[in-house]
């Protein structure tokens, strides 16, 4: 791509992620909706006007890693660790539930092939983290209850996603599967996540200390996004998701993070307070760029709309894709029907994450054009379909008759 090109079709994302936001504020919808609708409306679906290049895609990697450092830097640890079984709950509910109901239709339903449905319904095991986070906090409730539970189940659902997808496509090469370099991906992703946030907030010192002496201005905003990023290459590299480094960047210098056993790293929170506000600007920047990307990635046109098998199979798959999302919360005990709902819901989109498998089981052959269709529709309408529920079910849960919703 020439540098004149990558810069117009820049232009052309970060203003239509501005006014389809706005618009979508105006009328009460999630901004993330907005951004997602201009990805659709200027990439291949409708104008065609932009195109997922490798340029763009590197960029809204870098929206994804610094939306998931925000979140790390708001999260209070006190609240994310006492939601931790629940989250555990969630996620591997959200992850059994779906994949059994996806395997049962492909196999048996629509005599798939072993690997194809396993694709499938692996594809339906995802959670976009990066969607429902930007939902919650368009909605002000990044800091609840519920969204701790959300935040570490998704966590947990990224790291079971990438443990799959090594599996499932290293069988899609040699024909097995190799439960030990599995474990060894999983172990390595368990280790980073303890590790790196100690790193990271003995890093952090290092450039407390340069700022207080530096003349320079602008020295915070590069030395944290130099650390955001080298944690993402470390995540990447030891096989876990690259936005597991911005999260655990952001967790490491959060104001309510702290260490038992190294109480000499903890972190003023004047200190806290001054890297989240000259952070926020670069992350509002980058972000929309992430959104209006999965918009792009969605090529509605390659999909047959007068085919009956892709309305019956993509319709049996968001069936399914949305009742084993919201079962996982049902197993949670203690929470009203609505809270439930809430977080279920939460757990509904699939965006760049089942774009991620769906792409891969395309690339390896085992996924036909027809299914690649189906499931990137399927993808689509959990995508859309959490941020409007979401909002409903908060101004429903703020009636005086959610107290009698006990499950």
């Amino acid at each position: 791509m020439e540098a004149q090109t990558f810069l117009i079709q820049l232009v052309l994302i970060l203003l239509s992620a501005r006014l389809f936001g706005e618009v979508a504020a105006y009328f009460r919808v999630p901004s993330v909706i907005g951004e997602l609708v201009a990805g659709i409306v200027i990439g291949p679906s409708i104008l065609g006007l932009v195109e997922i290049s490798n340029p763009i895609h590197l960029l809204a990697q870098i929206g994804i890693i610094l939306l998931l450092f925000e979140v790390g830097i708001e999260t209070d640890i006190g609240h994310l660790s006492s939601a931790g079984v629940k989250a555990l709950i969630v996620a591997i509910g959200g992850v059994v539930l779906p994949f059994i109901l996806g395997f049962l239709i492909s196999f048996y339903s629509f005599d798939f092939s072993l690997l194809a449905s396993l694709f499938i319904a692996s594809t339906l095991t995802a959670t976009s983290i990066g969607i429902t986070l930007r939902v919650l906090r368009d909605l002000k409730k990044q800091n609840s209850h519920e969204a701790q539970i959300i935040i570490g189940a998704a966590v947990v659902d990224d790291i079971i996603g990438i443990v799959l997808l090594a599996m499932l496509y290293e069988f899609s090469i040699s024909g097995e599967i190799n439960i030990w370099h599995a474990g060894k991906v999983l172990l390595f992703i368990l280790l980073f996540f303890f590790i790196s946030p100690i790193l990271a907030k003995g890093v952090s010192q290092v450039i407390k200390k340069w700022d207080e002496r530096s003349d320079i201005p602008g020295l915070l905003p590069t030395t944290i996004v130099s650390l955001i990023l080298l944690f993402a290459w470390i995540a990447h590299s030891l096989g876990a998701p690259e936005l597991l480094g911005g999260f655990a960047a952001g967790l490491a210098l959060s104001r309510q993070f702290y260490f038992p056993f190294a109480i000499f790293l903890h972190e003023s929170k004047e200190f806290s307070h001054r890297v989240e506000t000259q952070m926020k600007p670069i992350v509002h920047l980058f972000t929309p760029i992430f959104f209006v990307a999965i918009g792009l990635s969605l090529d509605l046109r390659t999909v047959n709309w007068e085919s009956s098998f892709i309305w019956i199979l993509s319709g049996s798959l968001i069936i399914a894709a949305i009742i084993g999302k919201l079962f996982s919360a049902f197993l949670l005990k203690g929470e009203s029907r609505i809270m439930q709902l809430i977080i279920g819901t939460a757990m509904i989109p699939r965006g760049e994450v089942g774009l991620i498998f769906a792409n891969v089981g395309l690339t390896a052959g085992v996924l036909k054009n027809d299914v690649y269709a189906a499931i990137i529709l399927v993808i689509t309408i959990t995508t859309l379909v959490a941020p409007f529920s979401l909002r409903w079910l908060y101004s429903y849960s703020k009636s005086d008759d959610v107290s009698k919703l006990k499950p």
